[in-house]
């Protein structure tokens, strides 16, 4: 496989093994260094990437595991809680742009408080827009089982923030 061959096969999903590094990770740098480090794992193996059914998907699931590795290690005391702001590059007002970062921090300060596997198919269904049959491979779970977590994610965010906005209302 030529390197033009294989980054055409790997360039269109590289952004989502970032946001998922990203979303396991939380800090951007780590992201950056665990995608860095799946990419150069996947040229390593470039000669069997032929066998796979579904790259991504492959990738995803080299993403995920690298990730969780890296968190169970002695070196997860040294990971960085770092939260990146959301650019907007619409022309809302600056209070529109406050208010939807600030519920954008919400969410993810939500999520990051979900159990890791609820937290995982959330960002894989809602965020990166994967099919229930995908996200079955790449989590090794049965469907009933990937719903059922995705729906109690969904409602524990949507508690929380119900939550948050009936604060203080008598």
């Amino acid at each position: 496989m030529t390197q033009a061959e294989f980054l055409q096969i790997v360039m269109p999903f590289k952004d989502k093994l970032y946001r998922v590094a990203k979303r396991l990770l939380i800090s951007s740098e780590e992201a950056e260094d665990a995608t860095q480090e799946i990419l150069m794992k996947l040229w390593a193996g470039k000669k069997k990437m032929g066998r796979y059914k579904n790259v991504e998907a492959f990738a995803m699931t080299m993403t995920k595991n690298f990730c969780l590795d890296r968190l169970k290690s002695k070196q997860s005391g040294n990971l960085k809680l770092v939260h990146s702001n959301y650019a907007d590059n619409g022309h809302s007002s600056l209070q529109q742009q406050v208010e939807a970062r600030d519920s954008v921090g919400w969410v993810e300060r939500i999520m990051d408080e979900l159990p890791e596997q609820q937290r995982l198919i959330l960002q894989l269904r809602d965020v990166e827009s994967y099919e229930y049959e995908e996200i079955e491979k790449l989590m090794d779970m049965k469907p009933t089982a990937v719903r059922v977590a995705l729906s109690r994610a969904r409602k524990a965010v949507r508690d929380k923030l119900i939550e948050k906005h009936r604060y203080g209302i008598g």
